[in-house]
């Protein structure tokens, strides 16, 4: 290893250190453990500071109560939405952040180890939920792990981002919205004028 390899490598090794502790945390989270459960102040503040960060200040909070309600919305999703697209643009400059820190390599590989991470304690929590719900639709299913996997992957490159000082990683979209997992919940989307959250 030369030496440009080596300074390279001091480099990176905060940003990975930092993801490897994300990873190691997100075993620990309640996912979907609160699935139309009335909001706790908490959880309510991380919607509110959700939608507002991401654009979309006058969206009215729909609390989805039932199984039905929720794959419905999830299901509809059109990905050309002003949602959709506002996510986009914040994943595309939070991933442009990153790779100040890190190579695409890096990166790539952090990213894999938090939806690895991610993936399994998430579709554990699924299936418990689906069981009460007795939500025998795995499609939706399958659409809730995902959301949660680009959740935690959102709130990596919102933590890698954060390793610039000037970087706020408390009141980005992505942060809240992962805080919604870590309430219980599933955001499903902003449509219209409504977040729908269950």
């Amino acid at each position: 290893m030369d030496d440009i390899e080596l300074d390279d490598l001091e480099r990176e090794l905060p940003s990975l250190q930092a993801l490897t502790r994300f990873a190691r945390s997100l075993e620990g989270i309640p996912w979907f453990a609160n699935l139309g459960e009335p909001l706790t102040p908490g959880a309510r503040a991380a919607a509110t500071q959700y939608a507002e960060r991401l654009g979309f200040p006058h969206a009215d909070i729909a609390i989805l109560v039932d199984w039905d309600d929720a794959a419905a919305a999830a299901e509809s999703l059109d990905w050309q939405s002003d949602w959709w697209e506002a996510e986009e643009l914040l994943r595309s400059d939070l991933t442009a952040r990153a790779l100040e820190t890190l190579s695409e390599e890096a990166l790539q590989i952090g990213m894999t180890l938090i939806a690895d991470k991610t993936s399994e304690p998430a579709r554990e929590g699924m299936e418990q939920a689906a069981v009460i719900f007795d939500a025998d639709d795995e499609a939706s299913r399958n659409l809730a792990v995902g959301a949660a996997v680009q959740a935690a992957h959102g709130a990596a490159l919102v933590l890698l981002a954060g390793q610039d000082p000037a970087f706020d990683i408390e009141t980005h979209a992505f942060a809240a919205k992962f805080q919604l997992f870590e309430f219980g919940r599933w955001p499903v989307a902003i449509t219209g004028a409504s977040f729908n959250l269950f």
